[in-house]
């Protein structure tokens, strides 16, 4: 057991990070609802003026419709793609399929000014005009990666046994594949869409360089911190960006650790009711 001074130390050692990462963050969600343009403390007061500014500013609006948008767009790509390619990796015997997986996992892995250089000098050699669908592609490009990895790892702790139980009992492919595997999958591959919307829709590395003459919610709030001017605006959109991040990863948590118990229950159920 370990010395309770040691307990000590690591509860604040776990303090101090806690704070270093959040801190900031904590003082920009501050910051907006105070009613002086330029940032004090302590606040003189608390005011929602700086929301309504945003909420009223058509560069906003519409970064923020552009930015759902491709998140909604590049989410549903990766669920199709990322489920298609981890679906084929776990069930059939393919020839590299390390190789397939590291280089699914690179988009994520490398810094995201090489995904972005290495996008824009495509689309530049293949002639696309950067716009609405470049953003897209580049987004897609690592939600697939969150897909995959959620849905594989499902995948993995899928106990084989309950497909081949269907099959033995009559059933054909496709009902197997619907009525017995889909409803164990299913809550990894909601956490997974919506993981990759979030890190789609605060996306800005990539994003510059696949968004042409476009503004994402990111990029403008970028754009504004270059100026040094509106930030109070700049603040409270940082604040809506937060939440609207912070949400959907909360509900994918929350999914996939349901998904998780339930998957683990099956099994021990198909385990207890095996003859021995």
């Amino acid at each position: 057991m370990e010395p309770a001074g040691l307990r000590i130390a690591l509860r604040i050692w776990v303090v101090l990070v806690l704070l270093l990462l959040f801190t900031p963050i904590v003082l920009i969600i501050v910051y907006a609802f105070g009613p002086s343009v330029v940032q004090t403390w302590p606040l003189r007061g608390f005011t929602w003026h700086w929301f309504a500014v945003a909420w009223n500013d058509p560069s906003v609006r519409q970064a923020f419709l552009l930015s759902v948008k491709v998140g909604v767009i590049a989410a549903v790509i990766a669920l199709v793609l990322g489920s298609a390619v981890s679906y084929a990796l776990h069930n059939f015997r393919l020839f590299g399929a390390e190789g397939i997986s590291l280089l699914l996992v690179l988009p994520i892995a490398l810094p995201g000014v090489i995904t972005g250089v290495a996008l824009n000098n495509f689309f530049g050699f293949t002639n696309i005009t950067l716009g609405v669908l470049t953003i897209v592609i580049g987004h897609a490009t690592f939600c697939i990666v969150i897909v995959y990895n959620n849905l594989i790892a499902r995948l993995r702790r899928t106990p084989r046994t309950l497909g081949e139980a269907s099959m033995d009992l009559g059933a054909r492919g496709w009902q197997t594949q619907f009525y017995v595997m889909f409803p164990q999958i299913a809550t990894a591959l909601v956490a997974g869409g919506l993981l990759a919307f979030a890190l789609s829709f605060d996306e800005v590395i990539v994003t510059v360089f696949t968004a042409g003459a476009n503004f994402t919610l990111p990029l403008w709030i970028f754009g504004q911190l270059r100026l040094g001017q509106q930030l109070p605006e700049v603040n409270a959109v940082v604040t809506i960006v937060i939440v609207l991040t912070i949400i959907p990863v909360l509900l994918a948590a929350r999914i996939a650790g349901a998904g998780a118990g339930a998957l683990t229950a099956r099994a021990a159920e198909v385990e207890n009711a095996a003859p021995r």
